[in-house]
């Protein structure tokens, strides 16, 4: 019932109700929201600064998407940092983890390829506890919220209007349909955008430069705000949007998408000599997003991050069709906007009280260590070794939260390589 697995004028109607949930109006208030999110993140950091050492960011960042989804969509407040076994985030662990793997390969494609005979045989693709959970969530929200006449402008409050409006050709809409909207909407925005963001991350940490030029880009609106970043701020930051675009393309979302052709088509062949390709109608076709993304014909040099591919100049000249980290056309995610939201406050507030590093970048940088693909142990001599810059060598992280165990690794890979050339 979700807006992903519907179709025709049902899929017409459903996107119809939630586009108004991501309106300019909407974003700006979901701002707000968002932002309370992203400071409780970034002050966790600042409050624990043993975790800035080295963290692991996909784990860290997915805890950041689950409450703003929860706040945005489920009116709920949650802080996944602190409370680190809330519900909300171990239902929604569980529901992403389920589905992952061939198990769930081979369940997506039974239930898009036979949705009434998976209804029949009572097929779900993800946990049934999960559901119940979520289902039980959004049915104690609705409930409240009539009750208490609360008025909350979020999908959830969309979906409710929605289902109290009197339609002759369009069918009522259920609990049930609510709740498969508002969870789609959380399993899309749990894991792909913290995904995203860990690959903007490491991007930023392996080039220095841009991200130091990304960080005078958001100095430069704190200035003018006063210490806060606004709405009206965040959209305005261009280099910001050039390096989530350049994100998204080196590392899009999905690595593919899919339409459904609604007439027979013919298609030119493709080399001289080959025959038409006649698409017929009911066949399904497929896009290859990451293929198009890494062709060097559309975006020369695809290996390099390089956001001024997306500079007021270059991006203009980008062929239609070949950049699709969201899909294109109607069935576009409704929900692109939020995502690029949420992610961009984020950087920027992180941005604003920290440097991104990564140990393999700095061990292999030679403005701190020379020919660096050379093995030369000399580097480490008494005389050199008082010359390394600190915090640029980190094999076993840094500060407390430093390998506990690192002493005991070194000794006994010692050992062995002292008999082995004793023996060999």
């Amino acid at each position: 019932k979700n807006i992903f697995s519907l179709r025709g004028d049902r899929w017409k109607e459903m996107r119809n109700i939630l586009s108004p949930s991501f309106t300019a109006s909407k974003m700006k208030f979901m701002f707000e929201l968002i932002s309370k999110c992203s400071h409780n993140f970034v002050n966790y950091l600042v409050d624990h600064p043993e975790l800035c050492c080295e963290m692991e960011t996909k784990g860290a960042f997915r805890r950041y998407t689950n409450d703003v989804i929860a706040t945005a969509a489920f009116g709920i407040s949650v802080n996944s940092m602190k409370d680190r076994d809330n519900e909300f985030y171990t239902r929604g662990v569980e529901a992403t983890t389920f589905a992952t793997g061939i198990l769930a390969i081979a369940k997506i494609t039974f239930l898009r390829a036979c949705p009434r005979l998976a209804k029949l045989m009572g097929v779900s693709f993800f946990p049934p506890n999960t559901l119940k959970f979520f289902r039980r969530i959004v049915g104690e929200t609705v409930k409240a919220r009539e009750e208490q006449d609360i008025i909350r402008p979020d999908m959830i409050h969309l979906l409710m209007q929605a289902r109290d409006k009197e339609s002759a050709s369009a069918p009522k809409m259920t609990l049930d349909d609510i709740v498969s909207q508002a969870f789609i909407f959380f399993f899309a925005g749990f894991e792909t955008t913290s995904i995203m963001m860990c690959f903007a991350a490491h991007e930023l940490a392996v080039n220095q430069d841009v991200q130091d030029r990304l960080r005078e880009e958001v100095q430069q609106y704190l200035i003018e705000g006063n210490g806060e970043i606004s709405y009206e701020s965040l959209s305005k930051m261009t280099y910001m949007d050039m390096v989530i675009s350049e994100t998204l393309r080196k590392y899009p979302p999905v690595v593919m998408t899919d339409r459904l052709c609604t007439k027979k088509y013919e298609l030119p062949p493709s080399l001289p000599g080959f025959k038409n390709v006649i698409i017929e109608r009911e066949d399904q076709v497929l896009f290859p997003v990451y293929a198009l993304h890494h062709d060097p014909k559309y975006f020369p040099n695809p290996n390099k991050f390089d956001p001024e591919r997306f500079n007021d100049e270059n991006k203009d000249s980008i062929v239609p069709y070949t950049y699709l980290p969201f899909g294109l056309g109607p069935r576009m995610c409704v929900g692109n906007r939020f995502a690029l939201m949420e992610t961009k406050i984020l950087i920027a507030q992180l941005l604003q009280n920290h440097v991104i590093l990564p140990v393999f970048a700095l061990h292999r940088d030679p403005k701190y260590f020379p020919n660096p693909n050379k093995f030369d142990p000399e580097r480490f001599n008494n005389e050199n070794k008082d010359n390394i810059l600190p915090c640029t060598y980190l094999p076993f992280g840094f500060g407390p939260r430093m390998c506990i165990g690192n002493r005991f690794a070194l000794m006994e890979t010692k050992i062995l390589i002292v008999q082995l050339l004793q023996k060999f």
